[in-house]
C-alpha cells in the first residue's frame, strides 16, 4: 500500500505561492558570501523583472536558465545549500501569498499530497518547499561533480517538462490525474494545468485568462503576501485566511468543478 493519497495539488512556486522569483531572493546573499558578481546580480535582478512583469517566454526564459546553469559553474553545492537554509525563512516568509497557503492547508486536510513544482533549482525549492510545511517537490537539476556545480543542468523542469515530470509521479505514486489539481500564474504552465482534472490559473495575465477561459480553467485571485509566523498569530496556521476568503475560494472551486462535469456530460 502506498503511503500517499491517491490524489495531489501541484503547485508552481514563483508568483504562484510566493509573490517573487524565488532564485532572485537569494542573490544578494549569494553575492554577500562572494559567490555572485555584480554583472550575475544584475541579469538576475533582469530575471526578476521579466517574471514580475510576466514578460519571460519559452525562449527568454530558456536563455536565463543557460546563464543561471553557467553563472554558478564552479560553486560549492554545500555552500548554496547552507546559505539558503540559513535565509529562507528571512527571505521566503514574508512573501507568501496567504490565500496560497490557505489552499495547500484546505488539501492537505482532505488527503491530498502537496507537491512544489518549479523550474528553480532543487538547492532552493526544498528548503522553500519544508518551510511551507510539505517534503513534496519537483524542481530543476544542476549537475554536481566532486560537490561542485559543473554549470550543466541534468533536469529542466520548465513549461511542458512540468507535465510530464507530474505524469511520472502519478505514475509511480498511483495519482488519478482526472482528480488532481494544479495551480499556476504562468502561460508557459498551460501543459502542467491540462495535465490534471482541475487546472486553475492564478493572478492570471491577459493571455493567461484568454486560455483559462479555452480550456476551461478556474481562476483564483491571490493578493495577499503575509508572514507565516503572522498568520499563524491571526488566523492559525490551518485555517490560514478570513471566513469570506475561504468561502470565496471554496465556490471558485465548486464553480470550477460543477463546469468540468457538466462538459464531461456534453462530451
Amino acid at each position: 500500500m502506498t503511503e500517499h493519497g491517491s490524489t495531489a495539488a501541484f503547485f508552481d512556486l514563483d508568483k504562484t505561492i510566493i509573490a517573487t522569483s524565488s532564485t532572485a531572493r537569494f542573490s544578494r546573499d549569494l553575492r554577500s558570501n562572494g559567490l555572485l558578481k555584480t554583472s550575475d546580480a544584475l541579469r538576475t535582478a533582469y530575471a526578476q523583472f521579466l517574471f514580475m512583469v510576466g514578460g519571460a517566454d519559452a525562449r527568454q526564459t530558456a536563455r536565463l536558465r543557460d546563464a543561471l546553469a553557467e553563472t554558478i559553474k564552479g560553486w560549492e553545492a554545500a555552500t548554496v545549500r547552507r546559505i539558503v537554509g540559513e535565509t529562507v525563512k528571512r527571505l521566503i516568509d514574508p512573501v507568501v501569498y496567504e490565500e496560497a497557503l490557505t489552499l495547500i492547508r484546505r488539501h492537505q486536510a482532505n488527503g491530498r499530497d502537496v507537491i512544489i513544482v518549479s523550474a528553480s533549482g532543487a538547492e532552493v525549492v526544498q528548503p522553500i518547499a519544508s518551510l511551507l510545511g510539505t517534503k513534496d517537490f519537483i524542481a530543476s537539476r544542476m549537475e554536481v561533480v566532486d560537490g561542485v556545480f559543473t554549470g550543466k543542468i541534468s533536469r529542466y523542469v520548465f513549461g511542458p517538462y512540468k507535465a510530464d515530470a507530474i505524469r511520472a509521479m502519478a505514475a509511480e505514486r498511483g495519482y488519478d490525474l482526472g482528480r488532481c489539481y494544479a495551480y499556476s500564474d504562468s502561460i508557459t504552465d498551460a501543459p502542467m494545468l491540462n495535465a490534471v482534472g482541475y487546472g486553475f490559473a492564478v493572478n492570471p495575465n491577459p493571455a493567461m485568462r484568454r486560455a483559462a477561459a479555452a480550456h476551461g480553467w478556474g481562476v483564483l485571485h491571490f493578493r495577499r503576501p503575509v508572514a507565516l509566523r503572522e498568520s499563524r498569530r491571526r488566523r492559525g496556521i490551518v485555517v490560514g485566511a478570513t471566513v469570506a476568503g475561504v468561502a470565496l475560494t471554496t465556490a471558485l472551486i465548486w464553480w470550477n468543478l460543477t463546469r468540468r462535469r457538466q462538459d464531461r456530460e456534453i462530451v
